[in-house]
């Protein structure tokens, strides 16, 4: 696709987002708000998997830890500060990110996947069995965080469509964030990397310390995404850290497009859009999405980012052949 066409598409899906909350429901300004977070969650792993090469199983945990963070670290009689709580949130989830990744990065393929799986699963057991996380149950959060600054409140989260303005404000942050870093030569470096890291190596880059970099950015952001989910509804459960809220978010980038931004966003709004749909019609509706998966992997291959750049292909092909 031209990249004036992709601009001007992209400005228009952001306009069309921005006025939502002015004609949509309360109900679906919330749904909505959850894809942008999921979004966010999405991006955070498209920089590992699509960029890096990493495919991890275990991002959920570094979502969970901030969902978790959200809530531990907020007074029970009043609202947190949001200046203070989102940070520490998201400075938790990167910390633990960078300390898994210390040990993770060691492997490499199968066993990276595996590696960062199980250390997921130890992340959730952490909460699960634990009263630290109230167990199956989760904890609920009494009060959302207080914007005021100063003595001014730019914001009132208790107000649905402040909270979403914020959510699309942060997914805004977060691909502006990412393009350019993606573009600077430590995002060359990371793709280099994705090639061929013996390459990389024989050049003098210290791979191991971009990777780790790579993820303790992406376990950073997959934490924005934890803290706004944990906002948005108020509660927080074990559930959130486990193998299949990974798989729900590698299956977004996967149908978006590995390696394209755009794509990954993409990808939260058709999955998430499809379980929403699919869950209303059947409680089998997990059938219903793994066909879809099938499909879409049979035949789109590149996911959703690739298909307009496959249509103009073949008109262009069909006007050739004419």
């Amino acid at each position: 696709m031209n990249s004036r066409v992709s601009t001007f598409f992209k400005l228009a899906v952001l306009l069309g987002l921005a006025g939502f909350p002015f004609f949509g429901s309360v109900f679906y300004t919330e749904v909505l708000a959850k894809i942008l977070i999921l979004a966010i969650f999405a991006m955070s792993l498209d920089l590992l998997v699509g960029f890096t090469g990493l495919v991890s199983f275990g991002h959920a945990a570094y979502f969970g830890i901030a969902a978790y963070m959200a809530v531990l670290l907020a007074p029970q009689s009043e609202a947190a500060s949001l200046w203070i709580i989102l940070p520490l949130a998201v400075l938790c989830a990167g910390i633990a990110a960078f300390v898994i990744g210390i040990f993770v990065l060691r492997t490499k393929g199968i066993y990276f996947i595996m590696v960062t799986l199980a250390f997921s699963q130890m992340a959730y057991f952490i909460f699960h069995d634990t009263k630290l996380g109230g167990g199956s149950d989760g904890i609920y959060l009494d009060y959302r965080p207080d914007a005021t600054i100063a003595g001014f409140t730019p914001f009132d989260f208790n107000q649905t469509s402040h909270l979403y303005f914020f959510v699309l404000a942060a997914l805004v942050a977060v691909y502006v964030f990412l393009t350019l870093l993606l573009r600077s030569p430590f995002g060359r470096v990371l793709v280099g990397i994705r090639s061929n890291e013996h390459r990389m190596l024989s050049l003098g880059y210290a791979t191991f310390r971009y990777k780790l970099a790579a993820f303790t950015i992406a376990g950073a952001l997959a934490g924005l995404a934890g803290f706004l989910y944990a906002v948005l509804f108020g509660f927080v459960t074990p559930e959130y850290l486990s193998w299949h809220k990974s798989g729900d978010v590698l299956l977004m980038v996967i149908l978006g497009g590995m390696g394209n931004l755009a794509g990954a966003v993409a990808g939260a709004f058709v999955l998430t859009g499809l379980q929403e749909v699919f869950a209303d019609w059947t409680k089998h509706w997990q059938l219903l999405m793994g066909g879809v998966i099938v499909l879409a992997v049979l035949f789109m291959p590149g996911g959703l980012a690739a298909l307009p750049g496959r249509i103009v292909a073949r008109l262009r092909k069909g006007e050739n052949n004419g």
